[in-house]
């Protein structure tokens, strides 16, 4: 009599993470539009991963009513997986808010808006640890920048190249 064994084999799936330095850049060039994008990859997979019903994009986009779930979200995830730290969901979300509204301010001193990505950086850090500790993925941490960064690095690089430029003439 022949046995058969059944191998549970866990599968893992593969996750895309940036490193701190590559979403400051990213963030800084392309003027706090790459936030939008980093929030949409992370509803993205919390969609995946907890089976939600929702649409990324909106959530993304509309920041102003769903990022303190988002970062909420990544807080539990990361304590899940065996992060120690903690960050005030409603203290970054304040911030980003504050910071982005100081772009309201006159010349040049708008520009001190463009640190808003401070206050994302406990939410990344978070989340990172949290995929790179979970068993159910791998991730994927590319040194290179991809096509989609090189063409934002380059239109962000002459945009900021042009309003330094306009700032030093007056």
């Amino acid at each position: 009599m022949e046995e058969t064994f059944a191998v549970n084999e866990t599968e893992t799936t593969k996750v895309e993470i940036v490193t701190l330095q590559k979403f400051i850049l990213l963030s800084i060039v392309s003027f706090g539009l790459y936030d939008i994008w980093w929030m949409y990859k992370g509803w993205k997979f919390f969609k995946e991963k907890d089976n939600l019903d929702i649409m990324p994009f909106p959530r993304a986009l509309f920041a102003l009513f769903f990022m303190i779930g988002l970062f909420d979200r990544i807080q539990d995830f990361a304590h899940e997986n065996g992060y120690a730290k903690t960050f005030s969901s409603l203290g970054c979300f304040l911030g980003v808010i504050g910071f982005n509204l100081l772009g309201r301010l006159p010349e040049p001193y708008f520009i001190i808006s463009f640190i808003s990505f401070l206050f994302f950086v406990p939410a990344l850090e978070a989340f990172n640890y949290g995929v790179r500790r979970s068993p159910d993925y791998e991730v994927v941490e590319t040194e290179q920048f991809n096509a989609r960064q090189i063409i934002l690095l380059i239109c962000g690089g002459i945009m900021w190249l042009l309003i330094l430029m306009e700032l030093t003439m007056e």
